[in-house]
């Protein structure tokens, strides 16, 4: 019989999640270190990383390991990696949440500089690191690597293509990575609708709970924390039998 009480517990796991202090990434973290887990939270703010590192430490106990790392940066995701090797000896889940979706008037206004950025920060730098990370993992034995895309991969807008295709991506690349990896390392990916999150605060929330009335099934965006779940299923032995999956968690938009 199955213990359902172990069925989602990381202890004695190194859980490495990059965009990790704020929004989905914080939410992910905290829930890692409740359920055993030690953690390495990455960003490119080094002194938000450090709070939330003091954070985790104090409330489980858990070793948190803050890092700053642009992962846009093909060299600082390949340190990330080192780093957190060096320090922990395996790395058991790897989250590749940093992502960005910079504003722009018109699509013609789009630089070659700003469609680099974007697709650096959200399809290039997630394949590095899962390339190092993945392939060590299989040397060790095992492990998750969880992807977060968007709703915008399956929706673009005419004012996220650069962003959504980036992101439609990271979706192709779960499958492919799955098929590398498997079968002792499972690849899947969270896709998020609209969360109210830091981005959020840059909306216009009179406009967007009238559209959520009639757009969103739930009638709402989502809270941080609700991407938990979906987490730790992924991360842990509970999702042993998926891989290669993309789960949106879009409060039905």
């Amino acid at each position: 019989m199955t213990d359902i009480s172990k069925l989602f517990d990381l202890t004695g796991k190194v859980a490495v999640v990059t965009g990790g202090s704020r929004g989905l990434g914080r939410e992910m973290v905290l829930g890692f270190a409740q359920a055993g887990a030690d953690v390495v939270i990455a960003s490119r703010k080094l002194e938000s990383c450090e709070e939330l590192a003091a954070e985790v430490r104090a409330a489980t106990g858990r070793r948190a390991l803050p890092v700053a790392c642009h992962v846009g940066d093909w060299g600082q995701v390949e340190a990330l990696a080192e780093r957190a090797y060096a320090e922990f000896g395996k790395i058991d889940v790897l989250v590749n949440n940093a992502g960005m979706s910079p504003l722009y008037s018109h699509i013609s206004q789009v630089t070659e500089a700003l469609y680099d950025k974007v697709l650096d920060v959200n399809l290039k730098g997630p394949f590095r690191l899962t390339a190092m990370v993945g392939t060590r993992m299989v040397e060790q034995g095992g492990g998750s690597i969880i992807m977060v895309s968007s709703n915008g991969s399956m929706n673009p807008r005419a004012d996220i293509i650069p962003y959504a295709a980036a992101k439609a991506g990271l979706n192709a690349m779960t499958v492919g990575f799955a098929h590398a990896f498997g079968p002792t390392v499972r690849v899947n990916c969270i896709m998020p609708g609209p969360f109210l999150t830091d981005i959020s605060k840059a909306w216009d929330l009179e406009a967007f709970n009238k559209r959520a009335a009639t757009n969103i099934f739930l009638k709402r965006g989502g809270e941080a924390h609700e991407v938990v779940g979906a987490a730790l299923y992924f991360a842990s032995d509970a999702s042993s039998y998926t891989t290669g999956a993309v789960l949106p968690i879009t409060g039905g938009s």
